[in-house]
């Protein structure tokens, strides 16, 4: 007999409605191209997709709507069935949104809801769309939002990235987010540092198949570009889109 064990884990991935979450999930799982995406439609109440990462490992994505009406349901007559057995919560907020006193208000309620039903999961933060922030101004305002982000988390953690659909932060932020759920990590690090001397690599990585995020790497020298993993996943995926 062959018997198979999946590793099944619950993520959420919320936020105000427009943005960009069913945009970052469809470039990420879906293959698309950062352009198509502007042909997406809002979410309606709640998107379920399963997704195999590494032959045992099953990603069930709960991509939330964001509308008013939706997200207050979430924190009353769904509550227990959205936050429960959660692994990990992605928020996604708007750099630019006007409505960031509302936007940290259902933060805060989604954190609620967690820390009652879930109490274990990681939350990740992504200050999106960071493209429309000027180059010179990105670093104090990214810094500034994570700094409030941290404060209102507490008694909870949460990691924050920045990203954007046109550039390689959003490989960075899923990639490291994806590194989290792995079960096996450890094991996989350690085959991964004896291929790299067997072959005598200075460096050696390991993509997820699909998605072209890293899942693991190896180095023994230095290099001097630290985005490039990320870059490599968006060359590859934009050439695989092309073919």
């Amino acid at each position: 007999f062959l018997f198979f064990f999946f590793f099944i884990s619950q993520v959420l991935l919320m936020g105000k409605s427009g943005s960009g979450k069913t945009s970052m999930r469809s470039i990420i799982f879906a293959n698309y191209i950062a352009r198509d995406t502007r042909r997406l439609g809002a979410t309606i109440d709640v998107e379920h997709s399963h997704v195999r990462f590494l032959g045992n490992l099953v990603l069930n994505l709960w991509d939330c709507g964001g509308q008013d009406t939706f997200m207050e349901n979430y924190f009353t007559s769904q509550r227990d069935n959205i936050f429960r057995n959660v692994e990990v919560l992605i928020y996604v907020f708007d750099v630019e949104s006007r409505e960031l006193e509302k936007d940290m208000h259902y933060y805060q309620s989604c954190l609620e809801a967690i820390l009652q039903n879930s109490p274990d999961a990681k939350i990740f933060c992504l200050v999106h769309k960071m493209d429309l922030v000027q180059e010179d101004q990105r670093d104090l305002i990214f810094k500034e939002r994570e700094e409030d982000l941290k404060r209102l988390s507490r008694p909870l953690e949460c990691v924050c990235f920045r990203t954007s659909i046109w550039d390689e932060t959003l490989y960075k932020a899923w990639s490291s987010i994806v590194y989290q759920l792995i079960p096996n990590v450890q094991q996989l690090e350690m085959n991964l540092r004896n291929f790299a001397q067997i072959i005598e690599a200075d460096e050696v990585l390991l993509f997820e198949r699909a998605t072209f995020l890293v899942i693991s790497h190896y180095q023994c020298k230095e290099q001097r570009d630290v985005h490039r993993f990320e870059k490599i996943s968006n060359i590859i995926k934009q050439f695989e889109l092309s073919c």
